[in-house]
């Protein structure tokens, strides 16, 4: 009996149907990668509730995924320092390119589609000095690479194209590593900011935290539909401390850094490894796998409340409340503080989850 997946593999082998939208994969509502009982990996399509939709194998670990505006196809980035991303069709589960990084280059774990989906970004650096880069990828040219231009500070890890589709978000980190052992190797320099750019290349607009939060690195962003930003940190310096781990950013003013009580924050061990609006935008949130431990606050940055998890990290919005997942196999909905089990099995569930 020929599959459907089978089937659609032929019509697009014989040249009979255009590149299929996502309806052809289930409509997943988000992706993320895990890490299976027998220690392979793959990249997920999830609908709202969790349920796996389908998973294609991953050569190593992932980190996070960005999936095409229109067509069925998503691009699984590696864990940095990464060697690898591949764009996959999500309803055939063919390899559709392996793109690799430009010479002296390594992938740092996220990137996203622009002009409508026909470039894609990635977030790159310089394997000897992390200078940052974002690589330009001309989508309907086989994913041929273009160009690339500078992210604006060293260390980018995550990046969002902003609601106007002409400005890129970029998290530069402000961490130099060794490509070898991800060792840091400027932390008493380190100088982390948050970039826009426009898709020139052009830096129209920068923020940089305060002398004494300078090792507060700025790792992960999240965006509202009117182009409020939020940024998730991850503290690099004295132990103990009990730094902000969240701040919010709309261009034309000052950040907001939003504090938890001093408990709380001690709580989350200086690290938020992932950042979402709910579904509504009337919530903000950040989650600690250190601290094993959500924090959820006001789109305002006022604290509304801690939610324990043992390592919890990924976070997307749901519905008017939030979609979760931890390592140990649970992917959870969050909804005014109040935790509901979707699903508990036996992947180890990655930092990410990418709201299609």
């Amino acid at each position: 009996m020929t599959t459907r997946r089978a089937f659609l593999a032929s019509l697009l082998a014989s040249g009979a149907a255009p590149r299929l939208g996502w309806a052809a994969a289930g409509n997943p509502a988000y992706l993320a990668a895990a890490r299976t009982a027998d220690g392979s990996f793959a990249l997920h399509g999830l609908d709202k509730d969790g349920q796996s939709l389908f998973h294609i194998p991953l050569p190593a670990r992932g980190h996070a995924g960005a999936g095409h505006p229109t067509r069925a196809e998503a691009v699984g980035f590696a864990r940095r320092p990464g060697t690898f991303a591949l764009v996959i069709d999500c309803a055939t589960g063919a390899l559709r390119h392996r793109l690799t990084p430009a010479e002296g280059r390594h992938f740092n774990g996220h990137g996203c589609y622009a002009m409508n989906g026909a470039w894609l970004l990635t977030a790159e650096q310089y394997s000897d000095t992390s200078a940052g880069a974002i690589g330009v990828w001309d989508v309907e040219a086989g994913y041929r690479r273009i160009g690339e231009y500078a992210s604006g500070g060293t260390g980018p890890h995550d990046l969002r194209l902003m609601p106007d589709g002409q400005t890129l978000a970029v998290a530069n980190g402000g961490i130099a590593t060794d490509p070898s052992d991800r060792r840091k190797l400027n932390i008493a320099t380190m100088r982390p900011n948050l970039s826009y750019l426009n898709l020139a290349g052009e830096v129209v607009d920068q923020i940089e935290l305060a002398p004494d939060l300078h090792h507060n690195s700025i790792r992960h962003l999240a965006l509202r539909s009117d182009g409020l930003l939020a940024f998730a940190m991850q503290w690099e310096g004295e132990e103990g401390a009990a730094p902000p781990l969240l701040g919010l950013h709309r261009r034309g003013a000052a950040p907001i850094l939003a504090s938890a009580p001093l408990a709380d924050e001690i709580a989350m061990r200086g690290y938020a490894g992932s950042v979402a609006f709910s579904g509504d935008g009337t919530e903000v949130a950040i989650t600690s796998p250190r601290g094993g431990r959500l924090h959820r606050f006001s789109a305002e940055g006022v604290f509304a409340g801690p939610v324990s998890r043992a390592d919890v990290c990924g976070l997307a919005p749901r519905a008017t409340g939030f979609f979760l997942s931890d390592g140990l196999g649970g992917l959870l909905a969050l909804q005014g503080g109040h935790t509901r089990a979707l699903s508990q099995g036996a992947l180890a569930w990655d930092n990410h989850i990418v709201w299609l």
